[in-house]
């Protein structure tokens, strides 16, 4: 017996539908697509509810299930814009969309009292993000590398098979017929299909103490700056004549103060000060001539 529920526009009932094959208690949606989004949210909880009783398996169940698929296939859609940076990975963005939205109709009962589009949108969008996450490069690589990774990996089963061992780098440069440095730089740019986290545990912390990496890692030493500035002067202050050279040994060697250089040099504190800005200014140009 057909359902008596209301049919909306687009809609046949069991009675109305090719060749005469009806669905007990579900009506026959002709063209879910093409079913306006209220409408759609309606049927999805009929559907639902049939879901719910219906046995795995049967004809009855896959007819309920498919057509909440196409019902909601909008949704897909409408996460999907939410990447149209990507539009070279459309096609599979919104394919694995869909595996998101079929995973959402498998878990979703009516007695969530939540609309469906409200728990499906997670699951597609999660499903998204695991697809850029799994297929995405953690740094840059040339097409080409990214290309011979798979092959690499392709070859290094076949071959394990037939050796029963991991294939050496000649062995795989023969069975792909390239050269053993095309292969090495293959498995090196292999590395940067994933980046591990500093904060990941390390096999021996039980025995250094450290948890991870990072607590292995040291800080920047700030007297290395110090250093490096010392060697980039050093050719500078040679460039400069002796007078020069004297009054930086006194003012930063001895640290004697500008009173104390003058009567060295027997002139006055201000003479003094102005020399010090001169060959000061004259040091630092250097320096930034060499940045």
């Amino acid at each position: 017996m057909a359902s008596q529920v209301p049919v909306p526009t687009g809609l046949m009932t069991h009675e109305a539908r090719p060749g005469g094959r009806t669905e007990e208690q579900l009506p026959y949606v002709e063209s879910p697509s093409a079913v306006a989004p209220r409408d759609a949210r309606e049927l999805s909880r009929l559907f639902f509810a049939r879901l719910a009783v219906l046995e795995e398996g049967t004809h009855e169940y896959q007819y309920a299930r498919n057509t909440l698929i196409e019902l909601n296939l909008s949704l897909v859609k409408f996460a999907s814009a939410r990447f149209r940076s990507r539009s070279d990975q459309m096609e599979d963005i919104v394919q694995v969309g869909t595996i998101g939205l079929i995973k959402a109709i498998d878990r979703f009962e009516l007695t969530r009292e939540v609309e469906f589009a409200t728990f499906a949108m997670p699951c597609i969008i999660g499903e998204i993000k695991r697809f850029f996450r799994d297929t995405s490069w953690s740094v840059h690589v040339p097409r080409r590398l990214q290309e011979l990774r798979i092959a690499l990996a392709r070859a290094s089963d076949e071959l394990f098979q037939l050796l029963d061992r991991s294939p050496t780098p000649a062995e795989l440069a023969a069975h792909l017929d390239l050269t053993e440095d095309e292969i090495i730089e293959g498995m090196v740019a292999a590395n940067g299909y994933t980046a591990g986290s500093i904060d990941i545990p390390l096999d021996d912390a039980s025995e250094s103490g450290s948890n991870s990496l990072a607590d292995r890692l040291g800080e920047d030493d700030p007297e290395m700056e110090i250093i490096e500035n010392v060697t980039a002067l050093k050719p500078l202050v040679e460039e400069l004549d002796e007078r020069d050279r004297r009054i930086l040994q006194m003012r930063y060697g001895q640290e004697m103060t500008q009173s104390q250089i003058g009567v060295e040099l027997g002139v006055s504190q201000m003479h003094v000060s102005r020399l010090l800005s001169r060959i000061t200014a004259q040091l630092r140009k250097g320096l930034l001539t060499q940045e």
